[in-house]
């Protein structure tokens, strides 16, 4: 099982009903204007490894790192919906 990416991950938290203006997807899904609050998923600042977390009043609160992509995509989808990632 390949797992989720990015990419899949922004249909899956649409399908599943949240909001888009929730979340932030490093390079897929950045909204604008950009909302006060909201969840991230974005490379760590060495580029080796992947976190979410939340943003809120002008913090970014990283909550999770994570060395692949899919294991930070599930994390940040169970997150936001309260249940476990679907298949990649």
């Amino acid at each position: 099982m390949i797992g989720l990416d990015r990419y899949r991950l922004r249909v899956a938290l649409r399908s599943a009903g949240v909001p888009m203006a929730a979340f932030c997807l490093a390079e897929v899904h950045e909204p604008g204007p950009a909302p006060t609050d909201y969840w991230f998923l974005r490379r760590t600042p060495d580029g080796q490894r992947w976190e979410i977390g939340s943003y809120e009043r002008g913090v970014h609160d990283v909550r999770g790192v994570f060395d692949t992509e899919p294991a930070a995509c599930a994390a940040l989808y169970q997150a936001l919906t309260g249940r476990p990632a679907p298949p990649g």
